[in-house]
């Protein structure tokens, strides 16, 4: 057979070839695209289900905490969620825009259904308890039937997840059969390939020269084991060698651009791995400095090559403050108004550099040179502003972020999503522990607060004093000139016990008319020169409802002071037991609890 016969076939073969493994190579992307696709689907899906459990809880708890605490706040928030509440296709069509499918759908519209049949309970339960039935509407919200109508939601819920993880998954499963299949095609595409031009070269090397086809040979098996970072000799000559070395270098560059698209999806993959774990530690935190920590120790691994800057709005200050940093950023300010930074005040990332031309933030040191690439990211959640996501390039070199824009999107959402769980939730914490009327500590924080001074009592060695302050005939002033005025009288002897004390927070609202005081460091000595200071105080006190005066007001006062009269754990009983002396004493006056011994003794002789 004719050398030029044996060329012409190893072309012809050399091409069809080069097809496939470009067909092959195409099909393996576009499996890895219906994987990502499949997974981001699911994303869409996990958070819009996420929403409509939101809002099936959200009501459930306000209309559950105005039945335990009366307070009209949870009543008027119920109202408000219910009034903006949509119908069932509205809320479930972002779901459907999301992709699911008929099915999924159905048992999502069920579970809406249910929900709507539990708001009609609900609104039931406070019109009962408005209406002073208690009983009727606890055993509507907090009965077995309400329950099981909660676990059907959830159930249904938990059914529409598991049916979109089930076809998430067994989507992705395919694309990833489908992946490695056209792969191993590819491969045996790419060798069969490599033996044909291995036999080619054997015959070229009998029949025409040496060098250059222990050169390809040498090529061609290196490509063959997909070391793709082989060199191909300089071949310039216009023979059959010639035309070898150029369809060799054409597969080299078929295998580097495989090559180069599995480091895109693995590099793809680990950062939608590390969103995903900063994600779920970030909705564990407990506090700010959790999720501060969790943001410094994952974002220099998704974002490797800028330095950064997490700053929270402090909205008392109305400034931007920088909460934590990573990898010693250089050019941003600690603190600026909100004003200084273009993303804050345009609600979009922006980035000065990076091959565009755009104005730098003020909060930017740049000291006359030139504007570096950074770019700054705004936190917003629920339509508030957050703080800033603030990166900047590491070196000069540093031609942008290779990260896509979507994850950094994400990433910004995340921490600002994060952030606002963690601001809401002190803030339902801080309105759980004060009360309302007068604005001192509640009873609730009585407990926690109790249980903390008692440690630091006996870690210290010192005394702690308690106060229980009754106002004398309270009575008086609602039943002669209404409750309003007894709220007017309830806030000003508060705002005498909360003057009284270097710490605010260690005055309490008891219950009702009746008032608790910790002093710590004070013994019973001390503490009663502090009783006889707050007398004089309320005594002073000319309170005026409705342009009438409501004459004067008096405490009583009982006294107790650990370990001195009791022990630390039976304090606020002691106090308790002084006050009901000093009333039954005839009131206005301020009693000591009885010594230890003094009780015994009293006990045994009676």
């Amino acid at each position: 057979m004719r050398l030029l016969t044996i060329t012409n076939w190893a072309y012809g073969a050399t091409v069809a070839l080069t097809v496939m493994s470009c067909v092959t190579m195409l099909q393996a992307s576009s499996a890895q695209e219906s994987e990502r696709k499949a997974v981001e689907q699911r994303y869409r899906l996990d958070k819009a289900t996420g929403q409509l459990g939101t809002e099936l809880y959200a009501l459930t708890d306000h209309a559950r905490q105005y039945l335990n605490t009366g307070d009209p706040t949870y009543n008027a928030i119920y109202r408000h969620d219910l009034e903006n509440l949509r119908s069932v296709e509205e809320r479930i069509s972002h779901v459907d825009d999301a992709g699911a499918s008929a099915n999924e759908l159905d048992i999502l519209k069920d579970a809406v259904r249910w929900a709507d049949t539990m708001q009609a309970e609900q609104t039931l339960a406070i019109d009962a308890f408005e209406e002073g039935n208690e009983a009727q509407a606890r055993q509507i919200l907090f009965g077995a039937e309400y329950e099981r109508q909660l676990d059907q939601v959830q159930a249904r819920i938990v059914r529409f997840q598991d049916l979109v993880d089930r076809r998430t998954e067994q989507t992705v499963q395919a694309a990833a059969e489908a992946a490695r299949l056209w792969k191993a095609l590819s491969e045996i595409v790419l060798t069969i390939t490599a033996i044909l031009f291995l036999c080619v070269l054997y015959f070229i090397f009998k029949r025409r020269v040496l060098r250059p086809v222990l050169k390809l040979s040498d090529v061609v098996g290196r490509l063959a084991k997909q070391d793709y970072a082989a060199e191909l000799p300089d071949i310039d000559q216009i023979d059959e060698i010639g035309d070898m070395a150029k369809a060799i270098r054409i597969f080299r560059e078929n295998g580097l651009e495989r090559q180069r698209l599995e480091a895109e999806r693995d590099a793809d993959l680990e950062t939608r791995s590390r969103l995903s774990s900063m994600t779920q530690r970030m909705h564990s935190s407990d506090t700010l400095d959790d999720l501060q920590d969790v943001v410094k120790r994952f974002v220099p691994t998704i974002v490797p090559d800028h330095a950064g800057v997490l700053y929270l709005l402090d909205e008392k200050r109305n400034a931007v403050v920088a909460a934590c940093d990573w990898l010693d950023p250089h050019y941003s300010v600690r603190e600026f108004p909100p004003s200084a930074c273009w993303a804050l005040r345009r609600g979009l990332p922006h980035s000065p550099a990076n091959g565009s031309v755009d104005v730098p933030c003020h909060h930017l040191q740049l000291e006359g040179a030139d504007v570096p690439n950074t770019l700054c990211l705004p936190l917003t959640a629920q339509r508030e502003t957050m703080g800033l996501l603030y990166l900047e390039a590491r070196s000069d070199e540093s031609e942008g972020i290779a990260v896509s824009e979507v994850y950094l999107n994400m990433l910004a959402e995340n921490i600002a999503v994060a952030v606002a769980n963690l601001r809401l939730r002190d803030a339902l914490r801080e309105m759980a522990m004060v009360d309302a009327l007068t604005g001192l500590a509640n009873r609730r924080s009585l407990d926690e607060v109790l249980e903390a001074q008692f440690a630091r009592s006996l870690q210290n060695d010192e005394s702690l004093s308690c106060l229980m302050i009754d106002i004398d005939h309270f009575k008086r002033f609602n039943d002669t000139y209404g409750h309003e005025a007894g709220d007017l009288v309830l806030q000003e002897v508060g705002g005498v016990l909360k003057g009284s004390t270097r710490e605010p927070q260690l005055a309490f609202r008891y219950g009702g008319e009746e008032f608790l005081m910790l002093l710590p460091g004070l013994g019973a000595e001390l503490a009663i020169q502090r009783v006889g200071e707050i007398r004089a105080k309320v005594g002073a006190l000319h309170v005026t409802y409705a342009g009438t005066e409501l004459g004067p007001i008096s405490v009583s006062v009982g006294i107790a002071t650990a370990p001195e009269h009791c022990h630390r754990n039976e304090l606020v009983e002691a106090a308790d037991a002084a006050l009901y002396r000093a009333k039954r004493n005839g009131r206005d006056r301020a009693e000591v609890a009885q010594r230890r011994q003094e009780r015994i003794a009293a006990v045994s002789t009676s």
